[in-house]
């Protein structure tokens, strides 16, 4: 596993990030694009009908970057760097999460209705996930 050719991250490096909002009399426009979010898009998914008490996330990145945004409903990202770990409450569609890559994400808490959305800076790697927490350590103290 070779780390991204930047700086070792820490939970410091993940920033919120305000999407702009278009204010109409007919309902808002948030756009991304440009340089709203600090890199590349190369891939959108979304997470729906997560279950009650149900968690997603669960892994970090070796080179992935991404940008987390609550589209509807409540969710807790909880951010580990193997030393430090912050939970940030995402509830605003105009809102994103950066997630730089080598930091440990886990959602929780996804209210009923709730759309996470990920933006990610690459395509799906299965060799850029690390899913063990040990793994992980292992990776960052390295």
């Amino acid at each position: 596993m070779e780390q991204h050719p930047e700086k070792v991250t820490t939970i410091d490096d993940a920033l919120l990030i305000d999407i702009p909002i278009m204010h109409d009399v007919r309902g808002n426009l948030s756009v991304v694009e440009g340089d709203t979010i600090p890199f590349r898009m190369n891939r959108i998914y979304y997470l729906y009908d997560v279950p009650g008490g149900e968690e997603r996330g669960g892994h970090a990145h070796i080179n992935n970057q991404a940008v987390v945004i609550a589209l509807s409903g409540s969710f807790d990202v909880v951010l580990k760097d193997g030393v430090q770990q912050k939970s940030i409450m995402l509830n605003k569609p105009s809102q994103g999460l950066l997630i730089p890559v080598g930091i440990w994400r886990e959602i929780h808490n996804f209210s009923s209705g709730s759309v996470c959305l990920v933006i990610a800076s690459d395509l799906f790697s299965e060799a850029d996930y690390i899913r063990d927490y040990d793994d992980f350590l292992s990776f960052k103290h390295r």
